[in-house]
């Protein structure tokens, strides 16, 4: 993929700004999308205002939007309180009907992002309205080749302002959240796609208000350029989502509780520990590179006395060991699991090869 081309032709949606998106899961009523939007759209980085219309659920017999009619009401919405209106689509349809009722800005959902074929056809229709800005969720597993890929046919049908949406990825039993954060997939797109805005839905990691502050605070300090968060009038008895939606006045008292990092300059003291931490990564990088030439020696000795690459009771011990140390280290559990899975699932890929090779 040619990323750097890419790169250049993301500024025309500003990231010099930070944008707030709120309101409903779902539009159930004039009434209901009408109190919403005159209390959010005085919060400050007020960007657009969000509702479902087609509500695409994963169980049939489910409530699922009210569709079309939903966009009147949405289109008097945005006539009483001058502000933008933003929607999900995942057809052409869809894209057409928006248009009819003036959607200011667009969003494709999580399912729709995994579905190459529906994005071509959004992409495509929408070669009618290159100045709509859309906005692609990440895809519900964690494939980033396949949200960069709904990204770039958006770019290539020509519309001029794209952005992503980071709203946690599905894996099986992944508590407290509704979704995995995966906070570095999102880094790797912002690598990527350095000039692209990239903003957190918070709502559907969390998928409880419980949990949707802290989600909100990590957002914010991972330098995301905003937060799509999901504000109902009475969330209990929301028609989709409840769980994780907040009312007007707990969205405005979690919202000006967070706090605001800058980026500028750095003082001398944190320059200081960035470069104490630079010199240990160096370290580290050297360790593991002794360590996979020790893996590789003792790859070729297993080859000649033909014993298996996995020792399962080996690596058994060497991981209690490891749980055991970990604890007195002040390490979470959790964490060292990852970096040594990582390690020994390389180091049997490169005892592998050497099996595989020739002598």
């Amino acid at each position: 993929m040619h990323f750097a081309k890419l790169n250049r032709t993301f500024a025309a949606m500003s990231k010099d700004r930070f944008y707030l998106i709120a309101g409903p899961c779902s539009a159930e009523s004039f009434e209901q999308l009408d109190v919403v939007a005159e209390e959010v759209k005085r919060a400050k980085h007020f960007y657009a205002f969000r509702a479902g219309v087609w509500k695409p659920r994963t169980a049939p017999n489910c409530f699922e939007g009210y569709g079309e009619i939903a966009l009147q009401w949405l289109s008097k919405v945005k006539d009483r309180h001058h502000i933008k209106i933003m929607v999900e689509v995942a057809s052409a349809e869809h894209v057409e009907l928006c248009m009819k009722y003036g959607v200011d800005v667009l969003w494709i959902g999580a399912r729709t992002t995994g579905s190459p074929f529906a994005v071509q056809e959004i992409a495509t229709a929408l070669t009618s309205y290159p100045d709509i800005p859309v906005w692609v969720k990440n895809p519900v597993s964690p494939d980033l080749a396949l949200w960069i890929g709904a990204i770039e046919r958006l770019r290539q049908a020509g519309s001029k302002q794209v952005g992503a949406i980071h709203r946690g990825f599905r894996q099986y039993n992944f508590k407290p959240y509704r979704n995995a954060p995966v906070w570095e997939l999102m880094l790797e797109l912002k690598q990527e796609m350095s000039d692209m805005p990239i903003i957190c839905d918070p709502s559907h990691i969390a998928g409880n208000r419980s949990y949707l502050k802290e989600i909100c605070q990590t957002a914010i300090n991972m330098e995301t350029d905003g937060l799509m968060i999901e504000v109902h009038p009475c969330p209990d008895e929301a028609l989709s989502d409840s769980e994780q939606q907040f009312t007007p006045e707990k969205f405005f008292e979690i919202y000006s509780s967070l706090l605001f990092r800058h980026d500028c300059a750095s003082s001398d003291k944190i320059e200081q520990y960035r470069t104490v931490l630079d010199g240990i990564d160096k370290e580290l990088l050297s360790l593991i590179s002794h360590r996979m030439k020790l893996v590789a020696e003792m790859g070729e000795l297993k080859k000649r006395e033909n014993i298996s690459v996995l020792q399962f009771e080996r690596w058994k011990k060497m991981m209690d060991s490891c749980y055991k140390q970990c604890e007195k280290l002040g390490l979470r559990k959790e964490f060292v699991d990852k970096i040594l899975s990582v390690i020994h699932t390389e180091s049997m890929r490169l005892q592998n090869e050497i099996f595989e090779s020739e002598e």
